[in-house]
């Protein structure tokens, strides 16, 4: 006797438990194709996507049904004051709201699916100009996005101050679990001595995406220049001070190349970094909510090429 697969999504209790579940596309693609079929949906070409945090599969090629775990509800919250706040507020296309739910207490939104390719497929290929034209562009989207109010997400939790007082708590030993190299623990007590005055703690709060990287941006050609063609994926957002958007980009993207490091700050609004520039930014991304250097610095060889933290943070943001 064949049974049929469960219409009902679980209650799952942890991060472990929701994976195995995710990995396992027979026990809630029915589940997906359902609600998808509830808001009178075509799913004839579901296509599901192997990467990211919740359950997400696309229905042809315009829309996305993304379904959260109760344990990942703050990603719903994220997610739906994110494109609601920054609505018709940009240039550059990001996805809209087509209808929303809750299902067995998953709570789901479906979505509008941008046009373009995504930005880890096409970043490694690209030429250094383009590179360099990218970065500058992504720059300027994160001054645009920080320009857009925040309104409800200021809410978010958890709050800058609090958020930052608790990462700075946490950092060295955070660190010294990853296996930083002990040349640069060892620089890890001033700088962080010295986050409590570079960073704002109560300045007025930007929002924040967190997470500007390629996996997250869509690019398009056009006569042979490559340009941002879009940006999603709001799950991580919060509010805070304006500089912590600029790590995604600097760790994975710039690579300590002077002209790549030179148009993202410049698109960003910043002239030639100064020290205090620097030394804040290399604050902020061994404070980053994601913070691992040894997996994260995408320079060639950055462990032997700097003896600390000093060092290294010329080696990140030159110039």
């Amino acid at each position: 006797m064949t049974i049929a697969p469960s219409r009902q999504l679980p209650d799952l209790t942890d991060a472990q438990s929701f994976r195995a579940f995710r990995s396992d596309a027979p026990r809630w693609l029915p589940i997906a194709l359902d609600i998808a079929r509830g808001h009178g949906l075509d799913t004839s070409a579901p296509h599901q996507f192997a990467t990211g945090t919740n359950l997400v599969i696309g229905l042809g090629d315009k829309l996305i049904l993304k379904i959260f775990p109760p344990l990942l509800r703050a990603q719903f919250v994220s997610e739906r004051g994110s494109l609601t706040q920054l609505a018709g507020r940009l240039d550059l296309p990001i996805p809209e709201i087509v209808a929303e739910g809750v299902r067995d207490g998953w709570p789901y939104l479906i979505i509008t699916r941008l046009a373009g390719t995504l930005g880890s497929e096409v970043w490694p290929s690209l030429p250094e100009h383009q590179k360099e034209r990218v970065l500058r562009h992504i720059g300027e989207t994160i001054a645009a996005v920080q320009r857009v109010p925040p309104g409800p997400l200021a809410g978010i939790e958890p709050r800058w101050d609090d958020f930052m007082r608790q990462q700075i708590q946490g950092c060295k030993a955070r660190h010294t679990r990853l296996g930083l190299a002990p040349k640069f623990l060892a620089g890890l007590d001033d700088l962080l001595r010295d986050a409590e005055k570079l960073i704002p703690m109560d300045a007025p709060p930007v929002i924040l995406i967190g997470e500007y990287i390629p996996e997250n941006f869509l690019l398009a050609c056009d006569d042979g220049e490559w340009s941002l063609a879009g940006l999603f994926d709001f799950g991580d957002v919060l509010a805070g001070w304006r500089d912590y958007d600029l790590l995604g980009p600097s760790a994975f993207m710039a690579a300590g190349r002077p002209g790549r490091v030179k148009s993202l700050l410049e698109g960003f609004g910043y002239s030639k970094p100064d020290f205090a520039l620097k030394r804040r930014l290399m604050a902020l991304m061994l404070l980053h909510r994601a913070s691992d250097l040894n997996s994260h610095i995408c320079i060639e060889g950055w462990q032997e090429q700097a003896d600390d933290l000093v060092e290294l943070q010329e080696l990140i943001w030159p110039g």
